[in-house]
This record gives structure tokens, C-alpha cells and sequence, in this order.
């Protein structure tokens, strides 16, 4: 089971990004951080999705303005097998980082 930095994303404009999908038979708790290395306002989106698609009811933040020069972050995120962590970014220089850890559920 691996620890630590589990998915790493710079997200392209107007795209939602895969960053992490939990192996099965497994759960996750992990952090989620959103950086934006630009001086401009970016809007986010972070969801946990059952696909690369999230739903509407899906969303953790959704279109939530991040600062120039700013993050934002998640933790204590418990991800069933399968779930992903899908984030979009409606510009570049955008950064996601997925941290924790993954335990075996057998």
C-alpha cells in the first residue's frame, strides 16, 4: 500500500483531470492541495467521482475562486475502492498535489 504523495496533476484550461483513483480492495485517506503559480484568479473544481466525470452531487468545491498565488487545501478525505479525485481549472498554471494514505480493505 503506498504512502504519501499518490497522484500529481498541472491541469490544463477548462479540462477535468483524473489526479488519483484508489486501487481496489482498498480505502484511502488523503490531502488535497490546489495551487495556482499564477498572479490572476483561477476558478477550481474538486470533486470525489465514481468516474473521471464527476456528478453535481459529487462536488466538494465547485467553481471556488483561488487567489493569485494562492492554494487551497483538503484533508482528512476517506475514499472508498475506485473513487477518484477529479479537479478542473478553468486556466493554466494550475498544480494539484494527492497525499495519504492507502490500507488494504481484506
Amino acid at each position: 500500500m503506498a504512502t504519501g504523495i499518490l497522484g500529481t496533476a498541472d491541469l490544463a484550461a477548462a479540462a477535468n483531470a483524473t489526479v488519483y483513483t484508489v486501487p481496489a480492495d482498498t480505502f484511502s485517506v488523503v490531502t488535497v492541495n490546489i495551487t495556482n503559480r499564477n498572479s490572476a484568479s483561477r476558478d477550481i473544481r474538486l470533486a470525489v467521482s465514481a468516474t473521471g466525470t464527476p456528478t453535481n452531487a459529487e462536488y466538494l468545491e465547485y467553481d471556488t475562486e483561488l487567489l493569485g498565488n494562492g492554494s487551497l487545501e483538503r484533508g482528512g478525505i476517506v475514499l472508498d475502492a475506485t473513487k477518484n479525485i477529479v479537479c478542473y481549472s478553468n486556466s493554466t498554471d494550475v498544480n494539484v498535489v494527492v497525499y495519504g494514505i492507502e490500507t488494504a480493505t481484506t
